[in-house]
């Protein structure tokens, strides 16, 4: 197939991408057309079926995969499709991995590094507490694997949750080596533990939007509620190491403007809400400089609230 990010003026289009978005609009004249947003793993494209009436163009719905034929188009500065035949696919004529972002890196080698992690917590409580989510629910861990970060910020994409989590880890896990007054198993366990009620605030790819719990409520106190549950099913869990993971999960985004319910009031609090954001951070910078074709500044970056220039090698 031909890839969005592939995409120049003047080309013709005969392939299958993801409708997005469609909406139905009347230009000034009062003639009815259709708006859509496509899309692939690379990116996505807007998109005009100017007669939708026609025999060309078939019934489909947003999130439906369409085999589309058209010309790619500019219209001020931006590239655009213009859709002159449309059907709906079948199941067996496109691979979804094709039309969602993944991860690059291989979600079954980071989820046993998870593994391992889990392993190396001493505590029997937290070590328990682990295990309950990531050993023995098989549904939690197909979320978790096949889940996003966010819905655009940072880790947008198919395996961004699973690769957020184990980059937090091993910086919780660095930060114990140089600070051993950090409690390590109480670290490693809210680390891999603190984006959990994602799962439930986000929905599943192609969507990938906020759910209503997701809108009304927020990961961070949905991911606190699973803990405690999961917390009230092992025997004498110790009710102050109870607080303690709850209080760093309630706290990882570090400042009441930012989300968090508390400001960190332990140290393994400060350590993870650290480590969330670093790496939040770094991706965000990564995508900027893998999505910009040009070198020097790359212009002002809203979500970094800065002007960002990539590094000149010499």
């Amino acid at each position: 197939m031909r890839y969005i990010k592939d995409l120049k003026e003047g080309m013709n289009v005969n392939d299958i991408y993801l409708c997005r978005k469609k909406q139905s609009l009347v230009t000034r004249n009062g003639k009815s057309y259709d708006s859509l947003i496509l899309a692939d793993k690379t990116g996505t494209i807007d998109a005009k079926i100017w007669d939708p009436g026609s025999m060309g163009i078939d019934d489909f719905d947003e999130l439906d995969y369409i085999h589309v034929g058209g010309e790619v188009t500019s219209f001020q500065g931006h590239l655009q499709m213009n859709v002159r035949r449309l059907r709906r696919c079948r199941e067996n004529e496109y691979r979804p991995e094709d039309y969602v972002p993944v991860s690059s890196r291989d979600r079954d080698v980071m989820f046993e590094e998870i593994l391992k992690y889990i392993q190396s917590v001493q505590n029997p409580h937290l070590n328990r507490l682990l295990q309950s989510f990531f050993v023995e629910d098989p549904d939690f861990v197909k979320a978790f694997c096949s889940s996003s970060a966010a819905k655009s910020v940072h880790h947008g994409f198919v395996g961004g949750l699973l690769e957020h989590t184990l980059n937090v880890t091993s910086l919780c896990a660095f930060y114990c080596r140089l600070y051993p007054v950090l409690n390590r198993d109480l670290l490693l366990t809210v680390a891999m533990l603190h984006d959990i009620g994602k799962v439930r605030e986000l929905s599943s790819f192609p969507r990938n939007d906020y759910t209503d719990e997701g809108q009304l409520i927020g990961h961070i106190i949905i991911g606190c509620e699973m803990i405690g549950e999961r917390i009230r099913e092992i025997p004498d869990f110790p009710p102050v190491l109870a607080s303690e993971v709850r209080h760093c999960i309630l706290a990882h985004h570090g400042e009441l403007e930012y989300g968090s319910p508390k400001k960190p009031a332990l140290i393994e609090a400060a350590a993870l809400n650290f480590a969330d954001n670093t790496d939040a951070k770094l991706e965000i910078f990564k995508e900027v400089l893998e999505n910009a074709s040009d070198d020097g500044w790359l212009g002002y970056q809203g979500l970094l609230e800065t002007n960002v220039r990539r590094t000149i090698m010499e």
